[in-house]
């Protein structure tokens, strides 16, 4: 057990240094080593299908992304499969992955059985600016134009490569979207991704997933495309511009606009 995870320190610990690095199979006991067994006081963020935790690996930080044991095993494998193909400076970074399932003796309705308790976990870089949500604000305006632009043509840029992978994000929204020391946008969370063929343009899907106010108006109607995630970039273009949040939940929780006509810059 020593050895896997020291062997597994080093490993991380190069991947780190070297960018080109592919990502790789990750054991159990390393993630659960540099993660303190995924103490309370390591965990960094939390949603409904996934908890993130910090991971120490020598003297950098990564994150450990464990997926919820109710989540069917097929969501793990998409999700890994499209992190895969996803490499692009504006993309958070993938490091690896882990499929673990130990037996475990229970008792089930008075009897001792034997039990498969399933891990699936995703490791990545650690972005230590936080998410763009936090940067829009009146505040924001305190941005400099260039970073405006910066943070929207990074945003873009890396929509861009997962356009080109045939990879739809589908939950593009500023909580998804990191940002690094040097205010470099990373789109985060692959969550609801879908990968699609070579000649495939749309994907249906029977269940409504993704954050009001994102959703594009075909979502709805359970068939989404490509131009689904421009639809939620464009959201995001607006309120990185104006500083406010382009949607306000009603009584009933419903997503209504917010934004209006603002002048941003004149030329």
């Amino acid at each position: 057990m020593e050895y896997e995870i020291s062997t597994g320190h080093n490993a991380l610990e190069r991947m780190l240094i070297d960018g080109s690095a592919e990502p790789m199979d990750l054991p159990l006991s390393l993630l659960e080593d540099i993660t303190n067994c995924f103490s309370d006081d390591q965990q960094i963020g939390s949603g409904g299908f996934a908890v993130v935790y910090k991971g120490m690996v020598g003297n950098e930080i990564v994150a450990v992304k464990r997926l919820s044991r109710n989540m069917h095993e097929s969501k793990f494998h998409k999700e890994a499969e499209c992190l895969m193909k996803a490499k692009h400076k504006n993309i958070v970074r993938f490091l690896g992955y882990c499929s673990d399932t130990q037996g475990k003796i229970m008792d089930y309705e008075g009897k001792m059985v034997m039990a498969d308790i399933r891990n699936w976990l995703l490791c990545f870089e650690y972005v230590p600016n936080g998410s763009l949500d936090k940067y829009i604000t009146d505040a924001s305006h305190g941005l400099e134009w260039r970073e405006h632009f910066e943070i929207i043509k990074g945003t873009c840029d890396g929509l861009c490569h997962l356009h080109e992978k045939r990879i739809l994000h589908l939950d593009l929204k500023p909580a998804n979207i990191l940002i690094d020391d040097h205010m470099v946008p990373k789109i985060a969370d692959f969550g609801l991704t879908r990968c699609l063929e070579k000649e495939q343009t749309h994907v249906f899907t029977s269940n409504l997933c993704g954050s009001l106010g994102y959703l594009a108006p075909e979502f709805y109607s359970g068939q989404v495309t490509f131009a689904s995630d421009i639809y939620s970039l464009g959201v995001i273009i607006l309120e990185i511009m104006t500083g406010q949040k382009g949607y306000s939940e009603d009584k009933n929780g419903l997503a209504r606009p917010t934004i209006r006509p603002t002048v941003c810059i004149e030329v």
